[in-house]
């Protein structure tokens, strides 16, 4: 068993670590927010296809790094702590991992030749359209449906929580092409996000990662060709769980980087600060909380870590998956807590940004599949 980095993996995370670092600058205490969401942006965008965000994982015949997950995950990883904004970086793992893999994995390959290398450089924006107002957690009850027509279908349906839905250029959605077999009736789609027919909401007031924006997206007799279906007709629950896989096993190596980022500022401030003649270090309770920080992000570390190494031997990364996100999601909220309550005042002003850290973090709990359901998957992958 190996734990180490070779040359070129330690060289790859250092120079995305400058890179989002430049692309991304933390503002000194005074300025702006040390770690704030704000405005989706094309320029930041841009930053991150140059940077290798974007296209990662994706084959390098169609413009991507051709990296595996593990390497994949390091990526996300040194961007998350590099980056003052945790919401872009959120943006472009859901436009790779939910988007821009399926097209890579089940695209055709006149689809995959026209989509993925601007996909890779950031000239397009990828979303997920799969959750709806009535079918979140339980996808067999998805009502937006697929009706067959001359060359292709029309989409009719609503889908809620589209994260980069309003800047989307391309979506891949899911939709019923047979209602009575429930999951296995399903199909995935991959659509221009600027079609007749698409109908983008107005983006959702959310607590953080302002700077990924999520709305409705609203089907109308969108005309798809057949070309666009992903897959076959019926493996779009296959698709999904594919897609799904990468996300909440790589996704959440970003939150790995911002927890790194935040034990280092806390064993600064705690080195910094003095109350009561003493430096904050040498309070027992204060040392304890930093490293009960560290010690949660080196466990989620290894369990992602582990995760990767399933998917990318083709081992069944179900459980690994699961356990991974749970982990890591909640390993962020507390941890952006505990700096929250170290830094004190300071930590719960937007001036100093610490608390911005944790109204990121609250979402990982929810998207990519809640604690709740990481726990029953884990579950069934234990025979229970």
């Amino acid at each position: 068993m190996e734990f180490g980095w070779t040359p070129v993996q330690q060289r790859r995370y250092d120079e995305a670590l400058a890179a989002a670092r430049a692309a991304f600058p933390r503002q000194d205490r005074g300025g702006n927010a040390w770690h704030e969401s704000g405005p989706f942006g094309k320029e930041g965008w841009q930053a991150l296809g140059a940077l290798g965000a974007l296209g990662a994982s994706v084959p390098t015949q169609y413009g991507g790094r051709g990296l595996g997950a593990l390497d994949t995950a390091r990526l996300f990883e040194a961007v998350g702590r590099g980056s003052a904004d945790s919401g872009v970086v959120f943006a472009a793992a859901a436009h790779l991992f939910a988007a821009a893999m399926p097209i890579a994995e089940f695209g055709s390959p006149a689809v995959r030749e026209r989509l993925l290398p601007r996909l890779c450089s950031g000239d397009l924006v990828a979303a997920n359209a799969m959750t709806e107002p009535e079918a979140g957690s339980d996808v067999s009850q998805l009502a937006t449906t697929a009706t067959r027509t001359e060359g292709g279908y029309l989409l009719n349906g609503t889908k809620s929580f589209v994260s980069n839905g309003p800047v989307a250029d391309v979506l891949v959605t899911y939709a019923s092409t047979d209602p009575a077999a429930g999951h296995l009736g399903l199909t995935a789609f991959v659509v221009d996000a600027h079609s007749a027919g698409v109908l983008t909401g107005q983006p959702f007031a959310k607590l953080g990662m302002t700077s990924c924006p999520a709305s409705q997206i609203e089907f109308r007799d969108c005309f798809v060709p057949d070309g666009a279906v992903l897959g076959a007709p019926g493996q779009g629950g296959a698709v999904f769980q594919h897609s799904m896989t990468w996300e909440r096993t790589c996704l959440f190596a970003l939150f790995l980087g911002v927890q790194d980022e935040l034990v280092d500022r806390a064993v600064a401030h705690a080195r910094r600060r003095r109350q009561f003649g003493k430096r904050l270090a040498e309070f027992q309770s204060v040392s304890d909380r930093i490293v009960d920080m560290k010690l949660r992000v080196e466990g989620a570390r290894l369990l992602l870590y582990r995760a990767c190494w399933a998917i990318d031997t083709g081992e069944r990364a179900v459980l690994a998956s699961a356990l991974s996100k749970l982990a890591a999601s909640q390993a962020a909220v507390a941890s952006a807590t505990d700096a929250v309550l170290l830094f004190g005042g300071r930590g719960y002003t937007r001036e100093e940004g610490v608390e911005a850290a944790l109204r990121d973090a609250v979402g990982g709990l929810i998207f990519s599949g809640t604690s709740d359901i990481q726990r029953q998957l884990a579950a069934v992958e234990l025979g229970l």
